[in-house]
């Protein structure tokens, strides 16, 4: 089966959606995605998105991004990040996502590593509010048809340029053509047996681009989340958010006494859990709530408080026991400033890619903003070539 488009993305998380909602209403798009278009990590994100709250925030959000990724960061990537970041949500408001406000103005969390709050949220489920959003706009649009159930197996190659992807879909090899091709594949959460990722997320980008001599950069930069629910249920481990933190939970050994300053990045967290859970000779270690009043875990954390009690345990009377696990892959295929990878005509954003905006560390909450960033710098470059050829 061939078929024919202008642009393919690969991936129906923020980076697909909002590369593919960029790309001009005259353009064909053809996406596509492993399995349903609703299992992306990028529904599953719970703490918010980062934005630079004001003229004065730039210079602190900058430290702590850098601070977090240990100082191994693409400045030129940071700057870009912060300084669309609230063009971004001005268009995730267009639209339609909404944001937690109080007399109409944005309400904002902190989390973990971050030195002032600057985090735009929807209670716990900002990812699906965010995701669902962006996937039911492109779903009105009739340029854009997507493609559920059908798996990327290589890219087609011509005189070292990316001229579309071969998938598997219904049993069948399709040979979607396209002069540009967008990889939005998620991460390598699949790979591990204990992660916060959708199982199917196996790093299939990655495995085509190092057979196509494609530039990776960073594979050895992965992120563990210092706290996941503890349980002893086979599959996906279930995030505790760090904005839970941010608003005050605390965390304590078997003895009952805090261990580590939980608003630290997030390697610094897990490494003090694991050298705490060695010496009590524990699974896990407990989070408290405690100190979060009632009403305010309810309003904010609804999502949070249900997948504990479905666990046994109800978090706005007792402890919950947390472990780290996988969560996050700061490595990638390599990209420049635009999202273009080492090969013509083909870009990768979000998870899949490196811009080296996150380093060594990802600071919490900026998944979401840098994916949507360079999601849509890949999409203008791609419009602008796009014209640059039709004026030719």
């Amino acid at each position: 089966m061939d078929i024919y488009a202008d642009v393919v993305v690969v991936g129906t998380g923020v980076g697909g959606l909002f590369s593919a909602l960029n790309i001009g209403k005259d353009k064909k798009v053809v996406m596509l995605t492993k399995a349903d278009a609703e299992s992306s990590d990028s529904f599953l994100a719970q703490g918010g998105i980062c934005v630079q709250r004001d003229d004065e925030d730039y210079d602190g959000y900058f430290e702590d991004t850098m601070r977090a990724g240990r100082y191994e960061n693409r400045k030129e990537s940071v700057d870009i990040m912060i300084r669309s970041s609230r063009e971004v949500i001005a268009d995730l408001v267009s639209y339609g996502v909404e944001f937690e406000q109080k007399d109409g103005e944005f309400v904002y969390t902190r989390e973990g590593a971050h030195s002032r709050p600057r985090i735009l949220y929807h209670a716990d489920i900002t990812g699906k509010e965010i995701t669902s959003k962006l996937l039911k706009r492109a779903r009105e649009r009739a340029n854009i048809t997507i493609y559920e159930y059908m798996t990327m197996t290589d890219i087609l190659v011509e005189q070292d340029s990316c001229q579309g992807v071969v998938a598997e879909y219904q049993g069948e090899t399709w040979n979607i053509h396209a002069p540009y091709t967008i990889f939005a594949s998620g991460g390598i959460g699949g790979c591990y047996p204990n992660t916060t990722n959708f199982p199917h997320l196996t790093g299939d980008a990655l495995a085509i681009a190092k057979r196509r001599g494609i530039r990776l950069d960073h594979l050895d930069y992965v992120q563990i989340h210092p706290t996941t629910l503890y349980s002893k249920r086979p599959g996906r481990r279930f995030l505790i958010s760090e904005s839970v933190r941010g608003e005050g939970a605390v965390l304590y050994n078997k003895a009952g006494e805090r261990f580590v300053d939980e608003l630290l990045p997030r390697d610094v967290v897990t490494a003090a859990i694991r050298e705490q859970m060695e010496k009590d000779g524990t699974d896990h270690v407990w989070l408290s709530m405690e100190r979060i009043p009632k009403e305010e875990i309810l309003a904010h954390f609804p999502n949070i408080c249900c997948q504990c009690k479905e666990e046994g345990y109800d978090p706005l009377s007792e402890w919950i026991p947390v472990v780290p696990a996988q969560h996050y892959f700061m490595g990638g295929i390599w990209v420049d400033k635009n999202s273009k990878t080492s090969m013509e005509h083909l870009y990768a954003v979000g998870e899949t890619s490196c811009n080296g905006v996150h380093g060594r560390n990802r600071l919490a909450s900026n998944s979401l903003l840098e994916s949507m960033v360079f999601a849509k710098r890949a999409a203008q470059s791609i419009m602008l070539e796009l014209a640059e050829e039709e004026g030719r």
